[in-house]
């Protein structure tokens, strides 16, 4: 069963964004979208991942059309099979980082992985208030609250951006084997080239269409 298979999306603001994206996702994909600021990645991602309605188009997930799920089940989508990590990690501030896990843990009903703590590297801060951490900290903990879930689908909208080089790579490592380990998909919007070009497949955004680059 396809992850995603979205036909003919199109989406304005101000002005046009985008014409006719086609776009498909399998189990063990991975897509990233590049392309300039402004050319509506980040927009691009929101409707895949059901956080926007496209003006114009449809949104299969999972095998169900996103516009047939009416808000109490559009939730219970976004609760149970995807995970959505942005370049603002959106923790809970008066939370430890543990505790924002816990949350994640207890609406999943997944364990906390304490390997997937010492593999962000984190174990050793986790119980620090959020505020505590750095900013790299906190994103790693973000990264970490949306893998405790189990997504059937991951959406990343630059995650690696308050990383480091090396650190950015370990994630891009962690993400690419959850994917083969768990019939998952990732959706991934970056500047960063050499991230992007380890994706199965790389799209550009550009002229309101999606090319394909790999």
């Amino acid at each position: 069963m396809k992850l995603i298979e979205a036909r003919g999306i199109a989406h304005h603001f101000d002005y046009p964004l985008f014409n006719d994206i086609n776009l498909t996702l399998e189990p063990h994909d991975s897509i990233a979208i590049v392309g300039v600021s402004g050319s509506g990645k980040s927009t691009l991602l929101h409707i895949l991942s059901t956080l926007l309605r496209p003006d114009h188009g449809s949104v299969q997930m999972l095998g169900k059309p996103v516009d047939s799920l009416d808000n109490r089940r559009l939730v219970q989508l976004r609760r149970d099979a995807l995970g959505i990590i942005f370049q603002s990690h959106y923790l809970f501030k008066g939370f430890s980082g543990m505790e924002n896990l816990e949350v994640a843990s207890i609406l999943s009903g997944e364990p906390v992985d304490e390997a997937l703590l010492k593999r962000l590297k984190i174990d050793q801060v986790i119980g620090q208030k959020v505020t505590e951490l750095s900013g790299g900290q906190q994103q790693r903990v973000s990264i970490a609250r949306v893998l405790t879930k189990k997504p059937s689908i991951i959406f990343a909208d630059e995650p690696t951006g308050n990383l480091d080089a090396e650190t950015a790579d370990e994630v891009m490592a962690l993400f690419e084997d959850y994917i083969s380990a768990h019939q998952a998909g990732l959706v991934l919007v970056t500047h960063e080239s050499s991230l992007a070009m380890r994706c199965k497949y790389v799209y550009k955004l550009e002229n309101q269409r999606l090319v394909p680059l790999k």
